[in-house]
């Protein structure tokens, strides 16, 4: 996975190389002390503290897709009748796919079913069924935790419209729970199969498009629920987007004695998807912080001093001096800096 560096990573690096380079040259006067310079003695140019925002700002490359997919594996045997088209998406109360041609059905929840449904059941497994069963238009009974008579009445009405035997029972393995739609990734299984419990069937996803990206445990700053990125898509165009959610996986290293990395998997979701893209490489601008109204200065206008942090060459007409300074956030070739007597207009020595 390639990147573009464009902040504290890049600002680093040009300090570490250049102001070494200037402290072995000839080393600098203790800090804040002021020194005469004649003609050759101020620096070759000087710039202005500036007041300005900083933004610390990453682009990392992604793919626009569906998200991680899941396997969907049956709990009935029989044999597979009929399949949806890959690419289909199913909704509450529609058949996922069929065995011995009978529908397996999705509905809405959390909680994976682990068990059949009759009266008398009680249970938070229970309360979801009904709550589909109410939104399917069934009714009759109320919507709570318990499996009453008026549940299996109004469960019968719905295995009559499906073609199933009206015995007022869940079967377990006749639905499917998950907390949305479901988009169809791929087909594991084909009609004619002999499906056994256990046996997968499908590989579903979420129907929305979403850009992912893995990142490395040092950028794992970048990665903040919620935050605001842009990404930029193959026609150089760009979507605002939100990190939708951030996992932290371990992946297994393809060599025997290699060693196992992490990776910070971002999920990017769209107010408004992308038209026209399935899939496709993007590219994602993370931003990780900001810093408003500070005094900068260019990068190279930092000087290593000899009893440790970086300072500024002050010129006040033929007069310089080098005063200490803290430094904050690099970003776009510019640090925000701190110190005594530094303040916007200051004038400071940026060496060749």
């Amino acid at each position: 996975m390639s990147r573009k560096w464009t902040t504290a990573a890049v600002a680093g690096a040009l300090v570490a190389a250049g102001v070494t380079m200037y402290v072995l040259l000839g080393g600098l006067p203790k800090a804040e002390e002021p020194a005469q310079a004649g003609a050759s003695d101020l620096p070759a140019s000087t710039a202005d503290v500036t007041k300005a925002t900083l933004v610390d700002k990453e682009s990392h490359d992604g793919s626009l897709g569906y998200g991680d997919t899941s396997a969907l594996a049956t709990r009935l045997s029989g044999t597979v009748t009929w399949m949806p088209a890959t690419g289909a998406t199913v909704g509450r109360g529609r058949p996922l796919y069929k065995v011995d041609s009978t529908p397996v059905v999705l509905m809405y929840g959390t909680l994976p079913a682990y068990r059949s449904l009759s009266s008398g059941d009680k249970g938070t497994d229970v309360k979801q069924l009904e709550q589909n069963l109410w939104a399917l238009g069934y009714r009759g009974f109320t919507v709570d935790s318990t499996y009453t008579a008026a549940t299996a009445d109004a469960v019968e009405d719905w295995q009559e419209d499906l073609g199933l035997d009206e015995t007022g029972t869940v079967d377990l393995g006749r639905v499917v729970f998950k907390p949305s739609a479901v988009r169809i990734d791929s087909r594991t299984a084909e009609p004619g199969a002999v499906a056994q419990p256990g046996t997968e069937i499908l590989q579903t996803s979420g129907t929305g498009r979403v850009a992912t990206v893995k990142l490395d445990v040092a950028d794992q700053r970048l990665a903040k629920k919620g935050a605001k990125v842009d990404v930029t898509l193959p026609d150089g165009s760009t979507v605002a987007a939100r990190i939708a959610d951030v996992e932290t996986t371990v992946e297994q290293s393809d060599e025997p004695n290699g060693q196992d990395e992490t990776k910070i998997n971002v999920t990017v979701g769209f107010a408004k998807a992308p038209a026209g893209l399935n899939a496709a490489s993007v590219s994602v601008l993370f931003v990780a912080s900001q810093r408003e109204n500070v005094l900068t200065v260019p990068v190279n206008a930092l000087l290593a001093l000899a009893e440790g942090g970086y300072g500024l060459q002050v010129v006040d007409g033929n007069t310089t001096s080098i005063v200490a300074v803290e430094t904050g956030l690099f970003a776009d070739g510019r640090v925000e800096v701190s110190g005594n007597g530094i303040a916007e207009g200051t004038k400071v020595g940026v060496p060749a």
